[in-house]
């Protein structure tokens, strides 16, 4: 197991120097879901939500939180986005499934950012419909795919 990157050598936090990495094209893509009655999907779908379109607003945020990732991680490197894309589908009668695929020129990568926005985008779910389904539950999450820099790709099984 490669050692934790993030503390010198007497245990203090760091952030990585990153400046000798050679910038590559690095994407990531992510995963949630947000699972719910299906009368409550249903009222998302046919948007009939009093906040407004759920899914589009569930994106906006995503995209959002891509750009904030090194505002709300410690320790994360601000970066350029290149892009986002943001796509929410129904899985069956009680989920939503939420996928992020971020991609940058760069010289770390952009997992965190790709983490953080299907995040985002589940909460932002959760808050739009809390007033008509306090049963719903967020999760999981995790990396689907990793692409650039030295570590090679990384495509989840």
């Amino acid at each position: 197991m490669p050692e934790l990157s993030h503390f010198d050598e007497q245990g203090s936090s760091r952030m990585v120097d990153v400046s000798g990495k050679e910038v590559t094209h690095r994407l990531a893509r992510a995963e949630s879901f947000v699972s719910m009655q299906p009368e409550t999907l249903k009222r998302i779908m046919d948007r009939k939500v009093a906040k407004g379109d759920v899914l589009e607003v569930a994106r906006l945020a995503g995209i959002m939180a891509t750009k904030r990732t090194a505002d709300l991680i410690p320790l994360c490197h601000p970066l350029g986005i290149d892009g986002v894309d943001i796509v929410l589908d129904p899985a069956g009668d009680r989920m939503v499934r939420i996928e992020a695929s971020v991609r940058v020129h760069g010289r770390t990568g952009v997992e965190m950012e790709a983490l953080t926005a299907v995040t985002v985008a589940s909460l932002t779910i959760y808050d739009m419909c809390k007033s008509v389904d306090r049963t719903m539950t967020l999760g999981p999450a995790r990396l689907l795919e990793k692409r650039g820099g030295k570590s090679g790709h990384f495509l989840a099984e």
